[in-house]
């Protein structure tokens, strides 16, 4: 079944300004080293996990997240008979797997992509989204897919090809569901793990 987009603009806009405030993260790691980041990372990831599970299992905790963000929340987020993880958790998690398992340019476009593009395409989408096709629309996988091919062809270093390729995966990841079984992978998730591994296959196969 389909998810039903309830969020008003307004709150869609809060959402994905919180959303785009996640691309201090790669800024700061190309500054920084990966041990350093690393030793950011870990304790941010850990803090929002903690977060999601009193959320999950915490009666005091739940009110005060539901109270705090219920009007940014999807209908999947409340749902109170199922335990999730929520956004920024994820985006956390994407970080330091991104930190942990990939080359330092390949990890910040990555990122970078779904802190930028994503919040594009969810905006534009439901400003000017007429063509739907399951949850997204063609104008919001328009404008991740442009603003993805701006991003790969200003960062610093990284091959155009191996760019192009991670933008077009991206693109791909954030239009259709990404499932293993009956679980659905979170965006925040998915977007920048598959991208990153297409960048890394194509660097290690052609470069």
């Amino acid at each position: 079944m389909e998810e039903t987009d309830r969020l008003e603009l307004r709150y869609e806009v809060a959402r994905k300004a919180i959303h785009l405030s996640s691309l201090s993260i790669p800024v700061i790691y190309w500054f920084i080293s990966r041990e350093l980041a690393l030793l950011l990372l870990s304790p941010l990831f850990c803090g929002f996990f903690l977060i999601d599970l009193l959320k999950n299992f915490s009666s005091p905790v739940s009110a005060w997240y539901h109270k705090t963000f219920g009007s940014m929340l999807r209908t999947h987020e409340l749902q109170g008979n199922k335990a999730y993880l929520n956004g920024a958790t994820h985006i956390v998690m994407a970080a330091l797997l991104l930190v942990l398992f990939f080359p330092k340019i390949i990890a910040v476009t990555a990122f970078t992509l779904v802190a930028i593009s994503d919040t594009l395409a969810a905006i534009v989408g439901k400003i000017f989204g007429k063509h739907r096709f399951g949850q997204k629309s063609l104008e919001g996988s328009a404008a991740f897919l442009l603003s993805a091919l701006c991003i790969v062809t200003v960062v610093p270093g990284l091959n155009l090809f191996i760019g192009v390729a991670m933008a077009i995966a991206a693109t791909i990841t954030e239009a259709f569901v990404v499932r293993i079984g009956d679980f659905k992978i979170d965006d925040n998730l998915a977007i920048p793990l598959i991208s990153a591994a297409v960048g890394l296959l194509g660097t290690l196969l052609f470069l």
